[in-house]
């Protein structure tokens, strides 16, 4: 190692989650004491406790305590079966907003399934029993420039653009309600609030949402043939309703498949912020 540069708490427990996830350390081996890895680290037992802590909040380690050395965990219970998303969304954003700073990411076709999920986040921030500092959200939604691959007339000839006006309507109306339940919280409570919208050119073929990096929600788009009211009579389109799209659930602690899911959705997400998305202005 090289003496001159320091490594920090983030590093070395990459490092450990590395030797965790490739096999090197199998559960219930037990991990050199704290004073055996800043010697091998070269740092401050300090630096070590911060990485071992951050390895116990993940759920790969466990017993992680001044007394003795900890032991790599058993990986934690499966989680329920998959729920509707209206039904399996909620809880999980109210617990993602028991943290001091969070964190929420989102790829979907509109806010649909979003809003009536945070209600009872909100209502708990409003009655004091939730006491977020920070929140970022930042939300993927499909381009109004593209042809959609849903939702579309069936018949192809005829139909779509007022199917892409309901749509681009929704997506709007309900961008902005989100966007103002979360802001005014600001207002009424102080809180450093920031919501932001980029446009994608395509039409994300199932919903995605991360939670301050530590959890993945995922849904599959299932389209279905229905009839469409308009001023004009009905109009068959093949669309989805995203409301009842099952929710499987990855957690960083749930072991090495699921840490690596939620690590590798996260990339998957910034890097698609970070280059092929537009700036999505509602108006």
């Amino acid at each position: 190692m090289n003496g001159s540069t320091r490594l920090t708490p983030q590093q070395i427990a990459d490092t450990l989650r590395r030797r965790i996830r490739t096999g090197v350390l199998r559960v219930g081996d037990r991990l050199p004491t704290q004073a055996e890895l800043a010697a091998q680290f070269g740092v401050e037992r300090g630096a070590v406790r911060q990485a071992l802590r951050e390895l116990q909040d993940d759920g790969l380690l466990s017993n992680v305590s001044k007394g003795s050395p900890p032991r790599v965990a058993e990986p934690a219970a499966a989680r329920e079966e998959p729920q509707p998303t209206m039904v399996g969304l909620a809880p999980r954003l109210t617990q993602a907003f028991s943290v001091p700073h969070v964190r929420i990411d989102a790829v979907c076709l509109t806010a649909q399934s979003l809003i009536p999920a945070l209600g009872e986040p909100l209502r708990l921030i409003h009655e004091g029993r939730l006491r977020p500092e920070r929140i970022d959200v930042r939300v993927l939604l499909p381009s109004r420039d593209i042809d959609l691959a849903f939702p579309v007339s069936v018949d192809a000839d005829s139909g779509d653009d007022a199917v892409h006006r309901r749509w681009l309507a929704m997506r709007n109306a309900q961008g902005q309600v989100l966007q103002y339940n979360l802001q005014a919280l600001r207002s009424t409570h102080g809180i450093d609030v920031n919501v932001t919208f980029r446009a994608l050119p395509f039409t994300p073929p199932a919903k995605l949402y991360l939670l301050n990096g530590v959890e993945a929600l995922y849904a599959y788009y299932v389209i279905r043939r229905r009839a469409e009211p308009t001023d004009s009579g009905t109009l068959e389109v093949y669309d989805t309703v995203g409301s009842e799209s099952l929710l499987f659930s990855f957690e960083k602690r749930a072991g090495q498949r699921d840490a690596a899911f939620v690590e590798q959705s996260q990339v998957w997400f910034d890097a698609l912020w970070e280059t092929i998305t537009t700036d999505l202005t509602l108006p």
